[in-house]
């Protein structure tokens, strides 16, 4: 009897702490939204570039990509709320430094660059420590619905933050978005203080290839390719990135093209409600019974939305699809995401996430280098008016400006749906969940 309270005590208050981190987190993903909105704005206005504004998220992608595998090996060395408080208090400092650029009228276009870069720097300690944090402090059976509610804070900061980036942008300027970010950066650090996460037993695999800190960050690549289900559902994940990256390149300059930047404003809102419909359904739901669906049937039909998103200059045409591909992303993330935290050894998971964060994110600053580029040199050319598809796609697609960029998206959109369908045949992919065995057992795994 006394067992069973202890651990149902356990679990109340790791639920607790988590529900802790998650609201510090979510105000501080929304406060930087806010600058994230409105600093793209900024520079596309002041270059009207479709590859500069690629450029933008390009910094923002590149730090998660280099410094992963050194990043996994410090979250298994570290304490996890300690990354998590350096990674927000980093990101706050540079936060402050744009403020002050903007204040003092010196900001430039390569400031924010730089601004961004930094500051991805600091925040690619957060993802895996968080992640790790989370699978010590959820119950097993709750790991996908905490993946839903990780992602709720994306979701309501694509639907907020264009409406109130945009009132805030034209009353208050650019440097009082970023004031807010800061503020919003000492609140995270703040509720990270006030909690505590517990450390993981160490697991005789997590011994046996303790070594320099190269060695243990490789490791993470290492268990990932001797794993084959895990490695295709990665690769899955990494296949969709590049592709809807180079489509999500050219999609607010498309809608740029073609409506006023209020209607921009409006579209990001409705991303925002497809991200956040997903997370809704996931924290209710929970996820399928057999997570592999939950993780790649999303993606199949996200394909479908991004060919329906591209189609012709529809506002209606281009929220739906917008609001589909994004109502994919959450059922897809707390899917993938669940499975490999029942999966992996809570005192590996800081490297073996960092380079699964690695490979998956690696193809989302190849797809922006792709993209914008793409969109101006091959798509838009041969979509304007006497280009040489516009006799032939023309009729249905319409012509002119951005339409080059909704031809782009469409193809993207039919590479999304076959590539997809591809993995899901896959035999190793489609059973990972009972061919690997799982190595969390709830309360059982910390000191």
């Amino acid at each position: 009897m006394e067992k069973k309270f202890v651990s149902k005590q356990t679990t109340s208050s790791g639920m607790r702490t988590f529900g802790v981190i998650w609201f510090g987190q979510l105000i501080s993903i929304i406060g930087s939204g806010l600058t994230s909105f409105a600093l793209g704005l900024w520079v596309y206005e002041q270059t009207g570039s479709a590859t500069l504004y690629a450029f933008n998220l390009l910094a923002l992608l590149l730090p998660n990509v280099l410094l992963s595998p050194l990043v996994g090996a410090l979250v298994d060395r570290w304490d996890r709320r300690r990354m998590m408080i350096l990674a927000d208090t980093g990101a706050g400092f540079v936060t402050l430094t744009l403020a002050l650029l903007f204040f003092s009228s010196r900001l430039a276009v390569w400031h924010i660059y730089a601004a961004i870069f930094t500051s991805a720097a600091f925040s690619s300690f957060q993802w895996p420590a968080y992640s790790a944090a989370t699978t010590l402090l959820v119950p097993r059976k709750h790991l996908a619905r905490a993946g839903g509610m990780v992602q709720m804070g994306r979701s309501l900061s694509r639907l907020l933050t264009p409406a109130i980036a945009g009132t805030l942008f034209a009353t208050g300027g650019l440097g009082s978005l970023i004031l807010i970010d800061f503020v919003t950066y000492l609140f995270a650090v703040a509720t990270l203080l006030l909690i505590r996460i517990p450390r993981p037993k160490r697991s005789a695999v997590a011994t046996a290839v303790k070594g320099s800190l190269l060695r243990e960050g490789l490791y993470g690549w290492t268990y990932i390719k001797a794993r084959p289900g895990l490695l295709g559902l990665l690769l899955a994940g990494a296949s969709w990135n590049l592709l809807w990256g180079i489509a999500n390149a050219v999609l607010v300059p498309m809608v740029l093209e073609l409506y006023s930047p209020d209607v921009a404003g409006y579209v990001s809102s409705v991303i925002g409600a497809g991200l956040l419909t997903g997370t809704l359904v996931m924290g209710v739901w929970g996820g399928p019974r057999y997570l592999v669906l939950g993780a790649l049937v999303p993606l199949i039909a996200s394909g479908l939305f991004a060919i329906l998103l591209g189609l012709r200059p529809s506002l209606a045409l281009i929220a739906i699809g917008s609001f589909g591909v994004h109502l994919a992303v959450p059922l897809y993330s707390a899917s993938s995401q669940a499975i490999w935290q029942r999966k992996v050894q809570p005192d590996l998971q800081g490297r073996v996430f960092a380079a699964r964060r690695m490979i998956a994110l690696s193809m989302t600053p190849i797809s922006y280098l792709i993209g914008g580029p793409l969109a101006e040199r091959v798509f838009e050319p041969l979509m304007m008016e006497g280009g040489a598809l516009a006799a032939t796609l023309g009729p249905v697609m319409g012509v002119g400006p951005g339409r080059g960029a909704g031809l782009q998206i469409l193809l993207m959109g039919v590479l999304i749906t076959l590539t997809s369908l591809a993995f899901f045949s896959r035999p190793r992919i489609r059973n990972v969940e009972s061919e690997i065995p799982d190595a969390v057992e709830d309360q059982e795994q910390v000191r």
